[in-house]
């Protein structure tokens, strides 16, 4: 009933005449009603109602019911620490029925008997990091104490478990995400470590293992992390609360420079790396479009509160007299120099083209149809791309009408590659809040991308040969992060991306043969993110860009592929 009564809402608002649309959209009261109730209706993003999720779920279960079956083999020993209490001592009884040599329970133990008992254990037998109330799936030991003899710690996706029993609410993480770890806290229960390493970090009574995770991905920086994405963990049932949030907030600040502001609307850690004041060299094709580009340009001049950069309009054969006049005017700013591509339309080569005239450290790729809503957008992604160990850096893109365009590329998607959340709400979390947190993605789109010169350098720039039009923004992301960095979707970057909304597709037999010829290189190319993507996870659907559990359909193709 919902969405039928949102689709007549939607069929309403375009008979309203735009001046008085634009009046209502002034009325925040309207438009908070209006937002609350697409966001309930799932109307216009594909997202599943909570009774659909919970019959994925169950299927999910029932196809992978063997990895949580099977053996546990032989175990030689291994320790725990329950976080908080176990008042009723459900989660201890569970531990030592698993086999659990020591179990320690923080809430239970005074500080000095605590830190005693933490040094006492033994440094050749793993140790479970657990909150109090959680429990976990018979075969959690085995598949955590394997996975761990390659790595320093390992966590998992979780799940929650009623009154009944009944298995609900998964989560399914992705790969280790330092970003998002710090936005959200995302890791903060089923870890399992090496006791030496846990000894390295001081733990009190009050302490969390979202803690532990995030002092030691910032304290050691050859840490090897894994993740298993099956939900071993049953978490008891999870309440919205800022204190682990201000902990990591401690615990990045200690040791860093960043500074950490909590968002208690969305309750996510917004993180603000501080910069040197870079010059930033932004580089903007276009052909034409004078009214597009006049209004990505004067959005930049005169919203953008960060000021070294230079905008370098690369006009490739413009014919419009209105917009060659422009570009014109344009050429006599301060701040913008236009420069002429006579070439054929080759996405990759102009830009290629652009940084050869750039003299910033950072270059911005940044399209002509681009419009800043937040001020502090290019302080907020200066801030990542100066980072040592962040490659590209891409932000939170809107189309006019507020939708979600692009929050990170998902490798896969079609078989190729997608925006995540794409169609979402503007101010919709997102699935494990990362629509609002900013997170890594092994990829962003290049509509507005931040990187080093020395990082556009090292891997040759875009692709002009293989990839003139499609992917090359994807395929560069790729090769930066072959550098041993992370990119970094910056979700305080908020922009228009106006033009893509209406575009449509275009058909002719010429440039879909040019796109297949670009998919198909992306897909030799890249093969692996394709096929298992990092930054999401196996277990959601490549289907849709709504982060949906994978179908049943698709369950049935993934395991005819395996068998």
């Amino acid at each position: 009933m919902k969405k039928i009564a949102m689709r007549s809402v939607r069929a309403a608002l375009q008979l309203i005449p735009k001046n008085l649309k634009d009046k209502l959209k002034q009325n925040e009261r309207l438009t908070a009603l209006y937002v609350r109730s697409v966001r309930k209706s799932g109307l216009f993003f594909d997202a599943p109602t909570p009774k659909q999720t919970q019959a994925l779920y169950n299927y999910w279960l029932e196809v992978n019911e063997s990895a949580f079956s099977k053996s546990a083999g032989k175990i030689d020993g291994w320790q725990a620490i329950v976080f908080g209490t176990d008042s009723h001592g459900v989660t201890e009884a569970k531990l030592k029925s698993l086999g659990c040599d020591i179990c320690l329970i923080s809430g239970d133990i005074d500080k000095s008997t605590l830190e005693e008992n933490i040094a006492r254990l033994d440094e050749q037998l793993p140790t479970l990091l657990l909150n109090g109330g959680d429990l976990l799936a018979n075969s959690a030991i085995y598949h955590l104490c394997t996975t761990l003899k390659e790595s320093d710690f390992v966590y998992c996706d979780t799940d929650e478990l009623d009154i009944n029993g009944a298995k609900s609410s998964p989560r399914f993480l992705p790969n280790w995400n330092p970003e998002l770890q710090y936005s959200t806290a995302y890791i903060n229960t089923g870890v399992m470590i090496k006791t030496a390493l846990l000894k390295s970090v001081q733990i009190s009574n009050q302490t969390t293992i979202a803690e532990i995770v995030t002092e030691l991905s910032l304290t050691i920086k050859s840490l090897a992390i894994s993740h298993l994405p099956l939900p071993l963990v049953h978490q008891s049932p999870i309440k919205e609360d800022s204190t682990t949030l201000n902990r990591v907030k401690a615990v990045i600040e200690k040791h860093t420079k960043a500074e950490v502001e909590l968002d208690e609307q969305f309750s996510v850690n917004r993180v603000y790396w501080p910069n040197s004041n870079p010059l930033v060299s932004l580089i903007i094709p276009t052909k034409n479009g004078k009214a597009l580009v006049k209004a990505c340009i004067e959005s930049i001049l005169e919203k953008t509160t960060y000021q070294n950069y230079e905008i370098l309009l690369i006009d490739n054969g413009s014919d419009e007299q209105e917009s060659i006049e422009y570009f014109s005017y344009l050429n006599t700013l301060e701040k913008v120099k236009v420069i002429r591509y006579p070439a054929p339309f080759n996405y990759s080569a102009i830009n290629n083209f652009g940084v050869e005239h750039a003299k910033g450290s950072i270059l911005g790729l940044v399209n002509n149809d681009i419009e800043v809503i937040s001020p502090n957008w290019l302080t907020y992604m200066v801030g990542h791309a100066e980072r040592e160990d962040v490659g590209c850096v891409g932000a939170k893109l809107l189309y006019s009408d507020t939708r979600i365009q692009h929050a990170g590329v998902v490798l896969g998607y079609g078989g190729g590659a997608g925006h995540a959340h794409k169609n979402f709400p503007r101010f919709h979390t997102g699935y494990l809040k990362r629509i609002v947190a900013t997170n890594n993605y092994s990829a962003v789109t290049a509509a507005c991308l931040l990187v080093k010169r020395t990082d556009f350098d090292a891997v040759n720039g875009l692709n002009e040969k293989d990839l003139s039009v499609a992917f090359n923004d994807v395929d560069f992301c790729l090769k930066v992060k072959g550098l041993g960095v992370k990119n970094v979707y910056c979700a305080e970057a908020e922009l228009f991306h106006h033009e893509s909304v209406s575009r449509g597709l275009d058909i002719s037999p010429e440039k879909a043969a040019r796109f297949n010829r670009e998919l198909a290189y992306l897909q030799t190319t890249w093969s692996d993110f394709i096929a298992n993507d990092p930054a999401y996870n196996p277990n959601l659907t490549l289907k849709r860009e709504s982060f949906s559990i994978r179908s049943a359909v698709e369950l049935k193709e993934c395991h005819i592929r395996h068998d």
